[in-house]
């Protein structure tokens, strides 16, 4: 197993240091031979807010994090209030193998529709180091067919492997170092965000135009 599969890069991965309100560190998002349409338009991946927004935001996140689990609610409070921004989710599991489980369990969800709830059900465990355990309690207190669940999740095992790896793979294109990461139009925040800090960055890159 080589450096570019989930498995092997689970203990090398740092998360963010800081929960951020103002001013945070923007970089542009998409260096020369990135390819911003598979990051922004992959099929397979899930879609949240609005799908014909006028910006997209694309998270990248792992339901171990507490740096990923602080910026969630405001930055569900931003898409929910803003109206116009798309949100794509990137399940990036690489703080260990419960946040494979965990991104597994949220991915079968999208076959019954019910990718939302579960992810939300596992971002609002607290802390780090969840053990698989604790998510399922957590997804099955969500009302997800938990039967179905697990059915789905071993009959697109490849599929859920393959859109994991895509993800990982435009991460290290993206030469992304942790979680929370934000691609907001063509900007790139690599920190957690509070509120207003949300609300600069997508000024920002409202400000600056689509990619």
């Amino acid at each position: 197993m080589n450096r570019r599969t989930l498995l092997a890069l689970l203990p090398a991965v740092a998360v963010a240091p800081a929960l951020l309100s103002l001013a945070p560190p923007i970089e542009e998002a998409f260096a020369q031979g990135v390819d911003p349409n598979a990051i922004l338009n992959d099929p397979e991946v899930p879609v949240s807010g609005n799908p014909k927004g006028d910006l997209t935001i694309v998270a990248f996140l792992d339901y171990n994090c507490p740096f990923c689990k602080k910026a969630e609610p405001d930055l569900t409070r931003l898409v929910k209030t803003d109206g116009r921004i798309r949100l794509v989710h990137k399940d990036w599991p690489i703080l260990g193998d419960a946040s494979v489980y965990g991104a597994q369990l949220a991915l079968a969800a999208k076959y019954q529709g019910r990718y939302d709830e579960v992810h939300r059900a596992l971002m609002a465990i607290p802390g780090r180091k969840i053990p698989k355990e604790r998510m399922l309690e957590a997804v099955a207190a969500s009302g997800v067919d938990l039967a179905r669940l697990e059915e789905d999740r071993k009959a697109h095992q490849a599929e859920i492997a393959a859109l994991l790896q895509r993800n990982l793979d435009q991460a290290d294109a993206l030469g992304l170092q942790g979680t929370p990461v934000f691609l907001i139009g063509q900007l790139k925040v690599a920190a957690a965000l509070e509120y207003d800090g949300f609300r600069q960055a997508v000024a920002q890159a409202r400000a600056k135009g689509r990619p």
